[in-house]
């Protein structure tokens, strides 16, 4: 059987010894000295080296990387209040809370100064997409479910995660009930009924109730970003070079499907590198992270940018695949200190 050749040309090998990772215009190229994967996609045939002063070269888990502000975007994911806020029973020191924290001292300003977009992705729903909701994401959030006790029907939700049982453990204390539902993994029921179900007044700061809405449906103070993270999505919404940008998302990853309007948004400002950040690491950004890795993004994972409720092996999954498959692995003082290096080269 003849063997197959490949015929190649001068201008289809980079210079300098640097390997050609994909087919132009999406591609890397490798350097092995020093080792670096420059994702910033020069012009062929020169593959020129791209420029300190308006490239961003990122230390990572493994390699480190070289990235195009113009062509990257900073994706937070699922920083709303359901899932942050203490009035909901969110512990101030919880893991979302400090990557908040982090998002807010370091990564959302260092990616202000380099050019790099910032995306609000987050859960907001309509009716339609309610109605239209597969039972399995329906699973994920709680359900109604009638349960036979002391020939009385009772209507408690079933909850695969426990997500919100400190308000659900607070609302049984407040009216001094007895809560012997538990749900299918053992934890009380909750306050709400699933997507789009109604989680009723919460107080707040100063004594106030707000109406905190829909779960997770569009306009709804529980599908607010909290004050902090309001107020720096509010200021980057004004600026204008590279306002901040806020995309709904209908599932846990925001990019399914053939396509979705982040998918949509990505494209259409040809951006090629995303730097993941938000809730919950191993459930709606590492979905989301997985989607983009599939459909040929460039995935960085801000690891401490990032928290979940689960388990710490959870995020160990996470971080162990996008460091050597999917992506690579950095942190938000890796982002400023290449931020910093760019800056200082000009």
């Amino acid at each position: 059987m003849p063997t197959a050749t490949i015929e190649t040309t001068e201008k289809d090998v980079p210079p300098n010894g640097r390997a050609l990772i994909g087919k132009p215009p999406n591609h890397w190229l490798y350097s092995s000295s020093p080792e670096t994967f420059d994702l910033t996609r020069p012009e062929p045939p020169e593959y020129a080296i791209p420029s300190p002063k308006s490239s961003i070269t990122l230390s990572t888990t493994t390699k480190p990387i070289i990235i195009s502000p113009p062509k990257s975007a900073l994706v937070i994911i699922d920083m709303q209040n359901f899932f942050l806020s203490t009035y909901l029973g969110r512990p101030a020191d919880g893991a979302g809370n400090k990557a908040g924290h982090r998002l807010l001292q370091t990564a959302i300003p260092a990616a202000r100064k380099a050019g790099i977009r910032v995306i609000w992705l987050n859960w907001g729903l309509t009716d339609e997409e309610i109605e239209n909701m597969p039972p399995s994401t329906r699973r994920a959030f709680g359900f109604e479910a009638a349960l036979e006790k002391e020939n009385k029907k009772s209507t408690p939700a079933i909850d695969a995660h426990g997500v919100n049982q400190a308000a659900a453990e607070q609302f049984v204390q407040d009216k001094n009930g007895v809560l012997e539902e538990l749900t299918e993994n053992g934890k009380p029921k909750r306050i709400y009924q699933g997507l789009g179900s109604e989680i009723g007044p919460v107080a707040v700061e100063g004594g106030k109730t707000v109406d905190a809405g829909r779960l997770l449906m569009r306009d709804t103070w529980n599908a607010a970003l909290p004050p902090a993270l309001d107020a720096a999505y509010q200021e980057g919404r004004k600026m204008e070079h590279k306002p901040d940008i806020w995309i709904h998302k209908n599932r846990m990853s925001g990019l399914w499907g053939c396509t979705s309007p982040c998918t949509e948004y990505l494209e259409k400002e040809g951006i090629k590198t995303l730097l993941f950040a938000g809730v919950n690491t191993d459930q709606c950004v590492g979905g989301s992270l997985q989607d983009a890795f599939s459909k040929g993004w460039d995935c960085v994972l801000l690891k401490d940018a990032c928290g979940t409720t689960s388990p710490e092996f959870a995020t160990d999954c996470v971080e162990f695949n996008c460091a050597r498959t999917w992506g690579f692995v950095t942190d938000c003082n890796g982002l400023e200190k290449g931020v910093h290096g760019m800056l200082d080269a000009n």
